[in-house]
């Protein structure tokens, strides 16, 4: 399989790992009763900062824990006014690119920097889908569409491809460009597309879709169509000829076989669902009746009639907020509610890295009224609109908005409000103690086992962190004093386990005593692993 190959590749594809952990630091919480100080519970986050730093600081809580991730990543156009363009020299991005790249990244195309930019944010993503259930749909359009696919197939797989969309978002001509742009892509990847498969869902089935069903001889089980009764190939048992009500007698075209052996088509004749024309002398048909239809396989065609496009997209921002300005090209609610419907359940939680307005939030709040879901959304938003707009909105949609006839009724729901907090390690290894213990359990813990801290925590075991896999483990820590890995401590722990792992900041206890009862002791800041 071909991969990309671009200035700065090397520097980049472990890039994640570089990364420092930051911790997040909760702002507010916001629900239809308003804002509050105190934090309400919301599974629901909105994080401000960039948004590399912030996919590895969900890290330890939603490692393989997201069902699907929707990104709308800025589509490198050359006008966008995007900090990583050629156009915007970015402080920040041009001292990045120089201590990551090096001399190299003088040098630089556009491409080049976009790619920089998505590889390693990629390879977080993947890290935080479902192992077997998770997918990712990822917008964009003719400029980064085939680098996009390249590196997509080298970080998720090219066997993971479930697809390409093609998306509609104008329903009018423009008179500008050698050919019309009409339409961008959505690719879509799962981290196990025979799963996918299974657990996939069916499309709203709409009138616009249910038109071709009629009902010409008021059949008193309402509308139908025929649906021609062949399928491709040969099966010999599927050959049979079948005589039309005119005494016309019909066999399979060429390369083709009856797509049901006869004597099913016998029960179906006799129940009166085969169709052969208004003159009873074509080919034979099955009636499908509307009622019967449970939704359409999705496909890879998605017009803008059925999920909006970009006119519709800007109006709901003006409606919501005022002002639409911000965004040149926002997606639709109708679009990210199709993603929405074909890949996830009523209690998944879904993922927007590249959040801009929040129409991915948006989406989520009105299916779970609409069906009573509990879906929760994670947003992640680098610029400074990360509260005053995004935020906002997703205010607006639980409280409801707009006047008057067009006033919508609010969708109930809360969220968390986040900014990217201290690193957790600093440069010289040792603890950032001003972020906290609770923090700093949580980040050793998912490091030891790779799972989320426990919520719950037993008040006779401060040091107690957790039991997994069948080794306890703690962590001995006091800011303001050593400590210290001794028998009196041993005599603290309550836990019984095959094992178990404890952080100090000394080991008073010999090595062969540790090992007779399978203690493995950890120094900190010395043992804490850098993820």
């Amino acid at each position: 399989m071909p991969t990309l190959e671009w200035i700065g590749k090397d520097k980049v594809v472990n890039h994640h790992q570089e990364v420092p952990y930051r911790v997040l630091e909760r702002q507010y919480s916001y629900d239809e009763a308003g804002q509050h100080a105190e934090d309400n519970g919301s599974e629901n986050m909105i994080i401000h900062g960039d948004n590399l730093e912030a996919l590895k600081a969900l890290l330890p809580r939603y490692e393989g824990k997201v069902k699907c991730i929707y990104i709308d990543p800025p589509y490198n156009t050359g006008n966008e006014g995007w900090v990583y363009n050629d156009n915007v020299n970015d402080p920040k991005i041009k001292r990045w690119l120089g201590e990551v790249v090096g001399k190299e990244g003088e040098d630089l195309s556009r491409h080049d920097k976009w790619l920089c930019m998505m590889y390693p944010r990629l390879k977080l993503l993947q890290r935080l889908l479902h192992p077997t259930d998770g997918s990712i749909f990822i917008s964009i359009d003719e400029n980064e569409f085939s680098n996009l696919k390249l590196i997509c197939n080298e970080i998720f797989g090219g066997n993971h491809h479930v697809a390409t969309i093609a998306w509609q978002k104008r329903y009018s001509r423009e008179n500008r460009g050698a050919i019309g742009d009409a339409h961008e892509y959505i690719l879509v990847y799962a981290t196990d597309v025979e799963v996918f498969k299974t657990i996939r869902h069916r499309v709203e089935f709409d009138e616009n879709s249910a038109k071709v069903y009629k009902n010409p001889n008021n059949d008193p089980k309402g509308r139908w169509r025929a649906v021609p009764m062949t399928a491709q190939g040969y099966r010999p048992n599927q050959m049979y000829p079948i005589t039309t009500p005119s005494g016309k007698v019909c066999y399979p075209p060429q390369g083709r076989c009856w797509s049901t052996v006869e004597s099913e088509y016998k029960k179906l004749l006799a129940a009166g669902r085969i169709y052969f024309g208004k003159k009873g002398d074509s080919q034979p048909s099955i009636i499908r009746y509307l009622s019967e239809v449970e939704g359409m396989v999705p496909w890879t065609w998605w017009p803008h009639d059925e999920v909006g496009h970009t006119d519709e997209a800007k109006k709901e921002i003006i409606t919501v907020l005022g002002d639409a300005d911000s965004f040149d090209t926002p997606k639709p609610t109708r679009l990210i509610k199709r993603i929405l419907q074909i890949a996830t359940d009523p209690n998944d939680l879904i993922l927007d890295s590249f959040a801009g307005s929040g129409t991915t939030a948006h989406a989520v709040l009105n299916m779970n009224k609409a069906d009573g879901g509990n879906r929760k959304f994670i947003l992640v938003e680098m610029m400074d609109y990360a509260d005053s707009i995004t935020a906002e909105r997703v205010k607006r949609v639980i409280d409801g908005y707009g006047e008057g006839k067009k006033a919508v009724e609010g969708t109930g729901g809360n969220f968390s409000y986040y900014e990217l907090g201290p690193v957790l390690l600093l440069p010289n290894g040792n603890l950032n103690e001003e972020v906290g213990p609770q923090k700093i359990r949580e980040y050793v813990y998912y490091m030891e086992t790779k799972e989320p801290l426990p919520a719950e925590q037993p008040t006779d075991e401060p040091y107690f962190m957790g039991l997994c896999r069948n080794i306890a483990y703690y962590f001995y820590y006091e800011r303001e004093s050593v400590t210290t890995l001794d028998h009196v401590f041993l005599a603290t722990v309550q836990t019984k386990a095959e094992g178990y792992t404890i952080y100090a900041d000394l080991c008073a206890i010999p090595q062969e005593t540790l090992r007779k009862h399978n203690i493995t002791f950890k120094k900190i800041p010395r043992d804490i692993a850098r993820l």
